[in-house]
């Protein structure tokens, strides 16, 4: 498996053991028996940066609860969690496991599981309103998933600080499949001892599960606004699109269906591929979008120096490095485009990505629209991307 952090057989006693002596000569300046993984090395150089001491706890000082509850109402994920909790803690307590769920920050919201697993975290302040960052508790799978924008699995020893070694965690991010927006980490954690290969399946398993079921209510959203809008759109002539408040099309009438436009603004000209300029007029549920009888390009600004972020018109769109990577990309190929198999050896240098390279675009359309283009992968016909570095 991609993330591992053992392989199928591993004697996990001896194997810990091992990475007890590695962690203590590598934090210690002595010289180790072996090398970390480079995921661990780069994460533990980063703890170090900030000054954390392996062998002192780091501050844990959980939020209080009214601002858990705060966050949780807050968090898209409070749709998903009890699908995640009937996939997953279902299976908990026979296996000696927790989950938790954290939300952008690293703060866990939500911790369900066995209860003697949990009693054991509570004494590590593994609980809900505690912030599992780097730079609180050093390297461990929820903080370093962030840092890594990566799923990520640590055993026994990789984790920075001693009190940590005798458990394992598995880390996976979750975005908004709406627009690749991260939305949170969902970590599967228990003694080390007890760590199987086939928790990081379970842990993707209920990844996908919860971007699935958020795409879910997303559709069930665009449907209501799409039967909401029925009435407006039979009365009208000409182009006309209905969308979101986030500009995700829900219903089009004499214009190409597309995924996604600029989000619109009352009052405010937005600019739609295959329109030109249009306005925006709010309805009940959403916005209905029509050309304002001005055609003109579309000038996009992808802006490197910070961020990333791009910026088409009055909307903008912050990226990851990896999408930011994939739209200059694009961009430098030009009008012709590429494959799936040459944005992989782009980016990963050989031709087996594919399957990833497919979903990073599917991810990237969600949050750019139709300023990406398929078969080819290139950047529309009709914009005109400059980029910043």
């Amino acid at each position: 498996m991609p993330f591992s952090a053992i392989r199928p057989g591993t004697n996990l006693a001896d194997h810990a053991r091992q990475l007890v002596r590695v962690h203590d000569a590598v934090l210690g300046g002595g010289r180790p028996p072996a090398r970390p993984r480079p995921l661990v090395g780069r994460s533990w150089e980063r703890v170090l940066s900030a000054g954390l001491d392996p062998s002192v706890p780091g501050a844990r000082d959980p939020l209080p609860p009214i601002e858990v509850e705060r966050r949780r109402q807050g968090s898209p994920l409070a749709l998903v969690v009890p699908d995640l909790v009937q996939v997953i803690a279902s299976v908990a307590d026979a296996s000696q496991f927790l989950m938790v769920v954290t939300d952008p920050d690293g703060v866990i919201l939500w911790r369900e599981g066995s209860a003697t697993v949990r009693h054991r975290a509570d004494a590590l302040g593994f609980s809900e309103g505690a912030e599992w960052t780097e730079d609180r508790v050093g390297t461990n799978a929820i903080g370093t998933s962030l840092a890594e924008e990566a799923p990520v699995q640590l055993f026994s020893a990789e984790h920075f600080e001693q009190g940590q070694h005798p458990w394992y965690c598995t880390a996976h991010p979750i975005h908004d499949p709406r627009d690749g927006r991260l939305l949170g980490v969902v970590d599967i954690s228990g003694p080390a001892l007890t760590l199987h290969p086939a928790i990081e399946a379970l842990v993707e398993t209920a990844v996908r599960l919860a971007e699935s079921k958020l795409w879910w209510h997303h559709e069930r959203r665009l449907e209501r606004i799409r039967s909401g809008a029925e009435h407006v759109l039979a009365t009208l002539t000409g182009p006309a699109l209905v969308v979101d408040d986030h500009g995700w099309v829900a219903d089009h009438r004499g214009v190409a269906a597309r995924d996604r436009i600029e989000a619109p603004r009352a009052g405010a000209g937005i600019v739609v591929p295959g329109l030109g300029l249009c306005g925006s007029e709010r309805l009940r549920d959403g916005w209905l979008v029509r050309p304002s009888g001005v055609e003109r390009r579309i000038d996009a600004v992808l802006d490197l120096t910070a961020g990333p972020v791009l910026h088409v018109g009055t909307w903008r769109a912050v990226l990851s490095r990896r999408h930011a990577e994939i739209v200059e990309l694009l961009h430098r190929t030009g009008p012709g485009g590429t494959t799936a198999e040459g944005l992989s050896r782009a980016l990963y240098g050989d031709g087996e990505h594919v399957v990833t390279v497919r979903a990073e675009i599917s991810r990237l359309r969600r949050s750019l629209g139709a300023v990406v283009a398929t078969r080819p992968y290139r950047i529309a016909e009709g914009v005109t991307l400059t980029v910043l570095r």
